[in-house]
């Protein structure tokens, strides 16, 4: 990903709850299209303005082609709070994160996240990259907060699953069950995905447990129950995908080398 810097400035007198109040909901809007990714965007008051840092999936993410409504709107809520729209600098790249996606039309998407990842839940099923999520159709009114309240969700229950400590298990189920809640929310946002973009969008189950490998090669897809072993793991992670369903799963973490 790439780390941008935002400056914003004042070009008249401004109050300062009002200056934050919008650029926080300017930066809130960013997040739900995908522009910006992450949680916390470190913001200093600066004299004539304020500067924010922020990670994009590419140096072109915040130009306006790709703004949502909502990012239009909150940009006429920074102007009525005194400030211009930001000069945006790209820094470079970030070292810890993931790169996007080059391919400008995947043949196929994948619903992947963890509790480690702050870039997109979409991955192109060819290179396992992550998708900038203000490139696909919007799944919700307008924007893609309905992908990212997934996501952040879905990462939630992978935390609390590996710390081990509370809700262990009802995290467990919830992002290895075919038919929890959160499993049958995101199937419904990768089949609508599916259907707009006219190409097979697979959803990942996790899975811990079982009682042996040998058991858990023959485990059958939840789906339809047919078989679904790869010869070979996809993507080094994937040992499982059934095609008429759409799903991929690993071999449990108890079993897997």
């Amino acid at each position: 990903m790439i780390l941008c810097r935002l400056l914003f400035e004042c070009y008249q007198d401004t109050q300062l709850a009002a200056a934050e109040e919008a650029i926080g909901l300017y930066l809130a809007a960013l997040r739900d299209q995908g522009q910006i990714q992450g949680r916390e965007f470190a913001t200093l008051m600066e004299e004539g303005g304020f500067e924010a840092h922020v990670l994009c999936p590419e140096p072109r993410s915040l130009h306006p082609d790709f703004a949502s409504h909502q990012v239009q709107q909150a940009e006429r809520g920074l102007h009525q709070a005194g400030l211009l729209a930001p000069k945006v600098k790209v820094l470079g790249q970030e070292l810890f994160s993931d790169e996007t996606d080059p391919c400008a039309t995947p043949d196929g998407l994948i619903f992947f996240t963890s509790f480690l990842h702050t870039c997109s839940p979409i991955r192109c099923a060819k290179h396992f990259a992550p998708v900038p999520l203000y490139r696909l159709p919007s799944l919700s009114n307008g924007d893609q907060k309905q992908l990212i309240h997934w996501q952040e969700d879905w990462q939630a229950c992978d935390q609390l699953q590996m710390n081990g400590s509370v809700l262990q298990h009802a995290a467990t189920q919830e992002i290895s069950n075919l038919d929890s809640d959160l499993s049958r929310r995101g199937r419904k946002l990768a089949q609508r995905l599916a259907e707009q973009v006219a190409r097979p969008v697979y959803y990942y189950l996790y899975r811990l447990g079982g009682t042996s490998l040998a058991e858990e090669k023959n485990r059958r897809c939840p789906g339809c129950g047919g078989h679904w072993l790869l010869a070979e793991p996809w993507h080094g992670l994937f040992d499982f995908c059934c095609p008429q369903c759409q799903l991929v799963s690993n071999l449990s973490w108890d079993w897997r080398d």
